[in-house]
């Protein structure tokens, strides 16, 4: 049998403690058999894993050593503006202590890579190997975890990211106490609110994030919180996007009451929540699309969109839950506005302008009802394989 190859990474990192606790990137680390640090003196310690989260990309080390090691402190990187001057320390390519200056190039970044992005952007270089340093501004003290670069050259070209110190320092707390992260939770799937939902639910401008769907036994439903509400402040937080409630959610203790502003047709509401404890969801294996069946003549139309009730074929056929009614799209115009709107075969509409339907005939009645008032658009409801959400569709005359 073939043997076992040993393979070797490097990466940066940064004591914050003179114990010897070590801050790094989770992509560092993970799978690790031994980790080894190194520092600039020529010394070698080894270090245990005391804890990593995947989702922020942070990871905790103790080196093991019975000697008071330098260290270096936490900043508030919330002062820190665009334009002000950083420095990045780390090991790029292997040249360990490589020191880069830039500046701050935008701060609150979202670049899809997890659920709670809020980077720091900078010009600074970072390359490979810088994965885990610090970043300092101008009085020493570490505002950022560099941890991501985007380059299609591999090296760097200017655009390299950063954990804000805290975001990090929340996430460095609860690995050095627990092992583990200990995410507050509110059971509700969201999503980002557009000029035209904003208008249907009574909004002055886009902005919080939409309820489109409660967990039966989560903190959101115990409190209040229902399907069509739009949450624009939590824990005195103002949630400007949709985006920014994940993090402010998670940074939020477990167990806490909590004031939740919502917007609910129009009037705003103040509701009493007790935050839960953030659980890892189960992966979900992607559905195979499904065929949309032969003959759908027969069925009611509107808008482009061809409808039927629920029955069990459908229901297997589409892979719909049990607990989901309303009607079912057998088919949508491919020049209908609701394609454009991404709705597809073997979603269903369950409301119409936040009214319950529950069949097929009531979701075209409550279409024409829409058209015949002069309503230029209408609000759905909408289940899909990817979940719930609300669509704005034109009613074409």
């Amino acid at each position: 049998t073939p043997k076992k190859r040993r393979v070797s990474s490097l990466g940066s990192g940064f004591v914050i403690d003179p114990s010897g606790i070590v801050i790094t990137n989770n992509h560092v680390v993970e799978n690790a058999e031994e980790i080894i640090v190194n520092f600039s003196n020529g010394e070698k310690f080894k270090a245990e894993l005391l804890g990593r989260d995947p989702k922020t990309d942070l990871a905790v080390l103790k080196v093991i050593t019975n000697k008071k090691l330098p260290f270096v402190k936490f900043g508030d990187n919330t002062k820190a503006r665009v334009g002000d001057w950083v420095i990045a320390i780390g090991n790029p390519f292997g040249l360990g202590g490589s020191l880069s200056v830039g500046v701050i190039s935008a701060i609150n970044r979202d670049i899809n890579s997890g659920p709670y992005d809020s980077y720091i952007q900078t010009d600074a270089a970072i390359n490979k190997g810088n994965s885990g340093g610090p970043l300092f501004n101008l009085d020493g003290a570490v505002i950022g975890v560099n941890t991501a670069i985007i380059s299609p050259t591999g090296g760097s070209v200017g655009i390299g990211f950063s954990i804000p110190a805290d975001m990090a320092q929340i996430v460095i707390t609860q690995l050095r106490e627990y092992g583990e992260t200990r995410r507050g939770w509110l059971g509700v799937r969201i999503q980002a609110g557009t000029d035209d939902l904003a208008e249907s639910l009574g909004l002055d401008k886009a902005r919080g994030a939409l309820v489109s769907e409660v967990s039966e036994d989560g903190p959101a439903n115990k409190g209040g919180i229902r399907v069509g509400d739009v949450i624009v402040r939590f824990n005195g937080t103002q949630v400007p996007e949709m985006r920014d409630l994940p993090r402010i959610v998670a940074d939020t203790e477990i167990n806490k009451k909590v004031k939740v502003e919502i917007i609910r047709r129009g009037k705003s509401k103040t509701l009493t929540i007790v935050t839960g404890r953030l659980e890892e969801p189960l992966v979900q294996k992607t559905e195979a699309e499904q065929e949309e069946p032969e003959n759908t003549s027969d069925n009611p139309m509107v808008q482009g969109l061809t409808l039927a009730d629920i029955d069990e074929a459908l229901r297997e056929r589409f892979q719909i839950d049990p607990k989901v009614k309303g009607a079912v799209l057998l088919k949508v115009a491919s020049d209908s506005h609701a394609a454009e709107k991404g709705l597809r075969s073997g979603d269903v509409i369950s409301e119409v302008e936040q009214s319950e339907t529950e069949n097929a005939e009531e979701v075209v009645a409550a279409i024409n009802d829409a058209a015949d008032e002069g309503m230029k658009k209408v609000l759905l409801l909408v289940t899909s394989r990817a979940g719930i959400r609300y669509v704005v569709i034109d009613l074409t005359p």
